[in-house]
Order: structure tokens, then sequence, then C-alpha cells
């Protein structure tokens, strides 16, 4: 098995030196993701605890709209695929163009899902959805607005690589910072997935 093989062989890699470079920031960068992980699944914890609290406000059938949770999820995954096919261009042409045109369709996908839930959260104060009400929506906000702003330095990231490919191209060092990258955006999607399920579709059933 050549060097380039060991490095890493998803993305035709061909770094020169250390054979472990490589290896060892994509593990360090899923040692950060699953400390994310942990992170998330304290919140997630404290919103199963805080369910029931409500104090006499809102509570889950009167802050969830499954037309727009749907509509969000849609686009984060739709957001998720294009940046597939970003890395996957990325790997088997090694163009810029198209490159540049998935992640371009990813990131207008995800702003368009934090549009949809900015408007969720304006409908949340209007009916006086307040985090301050009651533990319930001081964990919803938490839960929810947590993970929008990991999409939010998502997107700051997808920004800061789109200008890295145009003014280096897709050099080896570039193609591993999109690798990462993918590791994150991916990683949201699951963690948006448990949100769906745990928060809004268990709320309303």
């Amino acid at each position: 098995m050549s060097t380039q093989e060991n490095i890493h062989p998803g993305m035709n890699l061909g770094y020169e030196g250390e054979t472990h470079v490589a290896e060892l920031k994509v593990f360090g960068f899923w040692v950060f993701l699953m400390s994310d992980l942990v992170t998330f699944g304290l919140v997630f914890a404290i919103f199963g605890t805080m369910v029931g609290a409500t104090a006499g406000g809102p509570g889950p059938e009167d802050v969830t709209n499954l037309r727009s949770v749907a509509l969000q999820t849609a686009l984060l995954l739709g957001s998720s695929f294009a940046f597939s096919w970003a890395s996957l261009s990325m790997k088997y042409h090694e163009t810029r163009l198209r490159t540049l045109g998935w992640l371009a369709i990813a990131a207008t996908s995800a702003l368009c899902f934090l549009i949809v839930e900015f408007l969720d959260f304006r409908h949340w104060l209007e009916i006086g959805a307040v985090p301050q009400r009651s533990g319930y929506l001081s964990a919803l906000w938490a839960l929810v607005g947590l993970h929008g702003l990991h999409v939010f330095a998502g997107l700051l990231w997808m920004a800061a690589m789109t200008g890295q490919i145009i003014v280096f191209g897709l050099t080896d060092i570039v193609k591993s910072r999109v690798t990462r990258m993918g590791l994150y955006w991916h990683f949201l999607d699951i963690v948006w997935v448990g949100i769906f399920s745990m928060v809004f579709l268990a709320g309303v059933a």
C-alpha cells in the first residue's frame, strides 16, 4: 500500500513527509466532534427532564409547527447532500468550479434553514414562549439555539473554505480541511434528526 493510500484514500491526498500527519489531524477532529456530542447529549438530557415543566405556559403543542420543522429538516438534509457531492467532485474531478457550485448549494440551503428557524423563534416570542417563562422553554431554546449556532458557525467555515479553494485551489491541505468540515456538517444532521424526533415529533405525539 502506497504512502498516499495510507494517508487518506478518500480524497486523493499526496502529502510528502510524515505519513501520519493527516491521520492525526482527522483523529483530533473526531475527538472534538465527540466532545461536542457530549455537550449536545447533556442539553438533550436537561430537555428530557424539563418536558413537563411548562409552569402553565406554552407547551410542545403550542411551539411546534410540523410544516416548518419538516421544511427545516429537508433544507438541512439537502445541504448535507450537496456537500457530499462537493466532496465527490473534489475527489473525482478536482475542478474548482464544480466543487464551488455544490458548496454554494449547500450554503444556500443551510442559510434558508436558519431563516426558517429564525421565523420560528420570532413566532415563539410573539406567543410569549420566551426562555424565562418555564424550564421547558429554557431547555427548548438552549437545545435548538445551540444547534442553530453550530449551523451558523459552519456557514462561516464554509465561506472560509470557499475563499481558500478560490485562492489556493484544490491542494492537499485544502482537501483535508474540506474533509473535516464534511464530518462536522454531517454531524449536525445527526443532531438535528435527534431534535426533530425527540423534541418536535414527540412533543405533538
